[in-house]
């Protein structure tokens, strides 16, 4: 019984040791009480060494701690001892500059407002070169002034005499080349992005023309662009004859207004064509186009028809037989039928003759009449909705760019001018043809009243 007790408590004992982290392997088995007793002593003594080693890493760490933070305490003081050195430095420095600096305005004296002037005329030269023509020929003045003023606003460097004379170089050269025409040789880039290397003739500080073209100088990039648009053919073929001259005066077109960025010259190239303006009247101005067309052409042939009647009834008035190729000769042949027939039953007869010819004789005047009255009409209508649909991208995208807002205004317009066009030949086609036909009718009514009264009499 007391042997299964010692047992017992050294089971418990054994697997209490095991639990708390004694590293004993897994595989192994105690076979006996002295095995068991030998195991535990190994894991205590392999414990033993573990906390010593665990305490002897933890010693050397907190050493080394020491050492980094007695050697940061040293470079806090060493920073904070140069700190203070170059505080002093920079004191003393401040103290010297601004000494330097009133030694620098005591001698200048008098120089000091002769540069401001350099500084104000290197800086209007500069923004003049930027936009300048010239500078597509000589495009590396801006260099030069940029570091000019750069010296000027320094306040440790002066410019040199040599500088001072380029800059008054500049400005002579910037005036002498704006009266000049001069052939050089640059890359243009044309409408599609190619680029080619051209010779271009700069006429003075204008324009710019290469193989009859005009070309864009662009400051942004020094970029010469040949324009998209190009003006009429006989301003092109003027600056094609400048580029193959060789001496003597040759006309060309130039822009007055290119030293200020060539405004005018934009202006005319991109005024829309007849035939573009006439694609802005839209489906409206097409209607106005097609009514005016027919009204144009129905008014010359019935003048052609009218001319060829009025001809014929001429000529029935020069003889007595009655010709029924005419109006008035077919009235005639009435009257020459009815002879015998008494005075009121004659004139019944001519009237109706003259009635069934009034109808040929008037066609298409109601027609030309009222094409007339409706083509201004129809480019009201087309000028009205131009203008709903200006003010709607108005509403959507607002007023800030004046230009497209008057170019929606100029195309709503369109419409209504084309009414006017097609108005104002139309009225008078309708006047020029309903003259001649009151004229025939005239003649036809003049010659049915003297057959009656002749017939009158004869009774």
């Amino acid at each position: 019984m007391k042997m299964k007790f010692v047992k017992g408590c050294l089971a418990v004992l054994a697997a209490g040791l095991l639990t708390s982290g004694a590293a004993v392997a897994q595989s192994e088995r105690a076979a006996t009480l002295d095995e068991l007793l030998r195991m535990i002593e190994e894991s205590r003594v392999q414990e033993s060494q573990e906390h010593r080693d665990r305490e002897r890493r933890f010693r050397q760490e907190r050493e080394n701690q020491d050492n980094l933070l007695s050697e940061a305490r040293d470079t806090q003081a060493s920073e904070e001892a140069r700190s203070e050195r170059l505080e002093e430095t920079y004191s003393e420095n401040e103290t010297a500059i601004q000494n330097r600096r009133r030694q620098l305005q005591e001698r200048m004296g008098g120089l000091r407002e002769m540069f401001g002037h350099l500084t104000s005329t290197a800086g209007d030269l500069r923004t003049l070169t930027r936009n300048s023509l010239v500078s597509a020929q000589l495009p590396d003045r801006g260099e030069f002034l940029n570091d000019l003023i750069d010296t000027m606003n320094s306040q440790t460097r002066l410019p040199s005499m040599a500088d001072i004379e380029r800059l008054w170089f500049e400005l002579q050269r910037e005036m002498v080349e704006s009266g000049r025409v001069v052939k050089f040789e640059g890359i243009v880039i044309k409408p599609d992005g190619d680029r080619e290397t051209q010779d271009i003739v700069r006429i003075g500080n204008y324009n710019l023309v290469s193989e009859g073209r005009y070309l864009s100088f662009n400051p942004a990039g020094n970029k010469i662009e040949e324009l998209p648009r190009q003006p009429s053919r006989g301003i092109l073929s003027g600056a094609a004859n400048l580029q193959n001259a060789s001496e003597g005066l040759v006309q060309v077109g130039i822009d007055p207004t290119g030293p200020r960025g060539g405004s005018y010259l934009s202006a005319i190239i991109n005024t829309p064509s007849l035939e573009e303006r006439w694609h802005q009247g839209g489906v409206v101005g097409y209607i106005i186009t097609a009514v005016g067309i027919f009204g144009i052409l129905l008014g010359i042939w019935r003048v052609i028809v009218l001319s060829s009647v009025g001809a014929k009834v001429s000529k029935q008035l020069k003889t007595k037989e009655a010709n029924e190729n005419n109006p008035l000769g077919r009235v005639l042949k009435v009257a020459e039928d009815n002879k015998g027939v008494d005075p009121e039953t004659l004139e019944l007869k001519l009237e109706e003759a003259v009635l069934k010819e009034r109808p040929a004789i008037e066609s298409g005047l109601a027609v030309i009449k009222i094409i007339a009255a409706v083509a201004p009409l129809l480019g009201l209508l087309g000028t009205v909705t131009g203008m709903i649909q200006t003010f709607q991208a108005i509403t959507i995208f607002g007023a800030g760019d004046p230009t497209a807002m008057a170019g929606g205004i100029s195309s709503a317009l369109v419409t209504t001018v084309m009414g006017l066009i097609v108005a104002i030949p139309t009225v008078l086609m309708h006047t020029i043809v309903n003259g001649r036909a009151k004229r025939v009718i005239h003649v036809i009514e003049e010659q049915t009243a003297g057959i009656i009264a002749e017939n009158a009499e004869n009774k």
